[in-house]
């Protein structure tokens, strides 16, 4: 199973990315925000991929650039009616940390707005998902806030030395070329713009 890709985005369209990895092509479904967020052709991405089968459609990668998206993806299909497309489409309208809130407030009309969600289906996502956590991080859906029940989410920091080695560079220039990113972009940087800054420093 593929958990991760690290690579250079050669298209995007609508619903999908074509990554480059290695000089191998991968095909790799995305909801609408995270397509938004994803660097422009050509530049490094790091991808948490969800692999699933089908007998119809055979193997079929779902991409999220955050562990969060991805754990609540497969969270959101352990209710009854709720597939792949839908629960790109609840993680469109509402990242995990506001889907925890609206689960804590009963908010059908929240997850409604989703696409393919209607009322019954919405309820339903509601009711099936209270008291669980939900992402990696365990937001928690008993009070108002995003406090993580679970252990911390790897670092961007470390994320963007393994996307670096995934794309050949060696560890210790990796971890360099990361630490002097994350010094110029400061604590928010996110793990593409550190790999853009080590890639653009080697001159890639």
């Amino acid at each position: 199973m593929i958990g991760r890709l690290a690579g250079r985005i050669l298209e995007t369209t609508e619903e999908e990315v074509l990554i480059d990895v290695g000089g191998v092509g991968w095909v790799v479904r995305c909801g609408a925000r995270t397509l938004s967020r994803l660097p422009a052709a050509g530049e490094a991405v790091v991808l948490r991929v969800e692999t699933q089968w089908s007998e119809s459609a055979g193997p079929r990668l779902y991409g999220f650039l955050d562990a969060d998206d991805r754990a609540a993806f497969v969270l959101l299909q352990s209710v009854q009616g709720v597939g792949p497309k839908a629960a790109l489409g609840v993680l469109d309208v509402l990242p995990p940390a506001a889907l925890a809130e609206a689960v804590a407030r009963d908010d059908k009309v929240q997850v409604g707005r989703a696409s393919g969600v209607g009322p019954k289906l919405a309820q339903r996502i509601l009711v099936e998902l209270k008291g669980k956590p939900i992402g990696s991080a365990g937001f928690s859906i008993a009070g108002t806030g995003a406090a993580p029940t679970g252990p911390a989410p790897v670092s961007a920091a470390g994320e963007a030395v393994a996307a670096l080695m995934g794309l050949g560079v060696a560890e210790t220039q990796a971890r360099r070329l990361v630490e002097q990113a994350a010094v110029a972009l400061g604590p928010d940087a996110s793990v593409s713009d550190l790999v853009r800054s080590g890639l653009k420093e080697m001159g890639r």
